[in-house]
């Protein structure tokens, strides 16, 4: 298939007869990564300063809106409206606060604009405010886009060999088991990660996004990692001295509930783009950096795709081109479909039925028995 792409209409996914996505192919591609980026419209790799401003201050003008209601209207409602009006608040909030997370993200990636500087310093002040080291993350998210499907150097939800998995595994593997570990990873998934590396690369010590000292950075990066402490430090001691003053209650129910829902949907987001039975994971032996960035899904959230800035839907073209901004990548992602044939894959079941299911089929990874190819690992779930 040529650069240019020329088909008539993108392909569509195929699927098996038990209606699960095939797997994609594992051999090296037929396609070059200058040969993808060719078929993208030149404009999709231009990042524009306001256009990516607009962003910020649409979500910011959603969350103040969100924060003026519930702060000056929720104590008005009788209670049984009262108990109904937060939890929308908190679900609402969440959900734009997880757009506000998305933007840092970005410009962690340098796509927010065409000055570096500019988009640490609004990556900086975002992330801060939702409790995230900014430079910490930036500079250990970037190795998982280096990395991105290696069992040895990949940074986050690295899976487990058959061999590798711990013994109470067995005891898990049933509805309850798995709801419990759902639960416990959406909730507290997120700051294990950061704090003690939980579900991350495994290193010969102790791992933190916290510690400038820790195996995960170099010396150059260090002063950057105090910068990111301080921030999170910063933001803590504002909320302590809000809860001083307003109350415990107040903080807890106009800030941090939200951001445990920005923590969940955080977690869900990336499981669920690097978590399917139809992609592949590789050793030393057969990764290389394409099939590695190939082996991703993108997925439907509904409505949600658009309030998390298609994060979920174009996150293909995200790991091909990192640096592209948010506003280009549904016109990248269609123009990359026809290049990319059976090595894109996208997934439209629903967000709750994929989480369970992915969660149930997808304990481990090992080679296919009998398989010529010892060094590409699938997901099973048979113990």
């Amino acid at each position: 298939m040529g650069a240019g792409g020329r088909m008539l209409a993108p392909p569509t996914p195929s699927k098996s007869e038990s209606g699960s996505l095939k797997r994609v192919p594992h051999s090296k591609p037929p396609f070059t990564l200058s040969q993808i980026k060719k078929a993208i419209p030149p404009h999709c790799f231009q990042r524009s300063v306001l256009h990516s401003f607009s962003y910020v201050v649409y979500d910011f003008a959603i969350t103040s809106i969100c924060y003026y209601i519930a702060t000056n209207y929720f104590h008005h409602l009788p209670q049984p409206l009262s108990y109904l009006a937060w939890p929308i608040y908190w679900i609402i909030q969440g959900c734009v606060l997880t757009g506000f997370w998305v933007i840092a993200h970005e410009c962690g990636h340098h796509a927010f604009s065409d000055y570096q500087l500019l988009d640490d310093i609004v990556g900086l002040i975002l992330h801060s405010f939702l409790l995230v080291p900014y430079f910490s993350w930036k500079y250990s998210h970037g190795r998982h886009h280096s990395n991105t499907g290696s069992l040895e150097r990949d940074e986050v939800f690295v899976p487990k060999k058959k061999s590798s998995i711990p013994w109470y595994s067995k005891y898990l593997n049933n509805p309850l088991g798995r709801f419990v570990t759902l639960a416990i990873t959406l909730t507290l998934g997120w700051p294990l990660y950061l704090t003690f590396n939980v579900s991350g690369r495994p290193y010969d010590r102790f791992a933190s996004h916290y510690d400038p000292y820790g195996p995960i950075y170099t010396d150059r990066q260090r002063f950057q990692i105090y910068i990111s402490d301080a921030g999170v430090l910063a933001v803590s001691y504002g909320l302590y001295r809000l809860a001083m003053v307003k109350g415990l209650m107040w903080v807890i129910c106009t800030y941090g509930v939200p951001l445990l829902i920005v923590n969940g949907f955080l977690v869900l987001i990336t499981f669920l783009q690097h978590t399917h039975a139809s992609l592949p994971h590789y050793d030393s032996t057969e990764w290389d950096w394409l099939r590695g960035a190939l082996a991703t899904v993108d997925r439907d959230y509904g409505i949600l795709n658009k309030i998390f800035h298609n994060i979920t839907d174009t996150h293909v073209a995200h790991h091909l081109f990192s640096t592209m901004p948010h506003y280009h990548a549904m016109e990248a992602t269609k123009a990359i479909k026809p290049i990319l044939g059976d090595y894109y894959q996208f997934d439209d079941t629903p967000v709750y039925k994929a989480m369970w299911r992915e969660a149930k089929e997808c304990l481990y990874v090992e080679p296919d028995e009998g398989g010529q190819s010892k060094g590409v690992f699938w997901y099973n779930n048979k113990l």
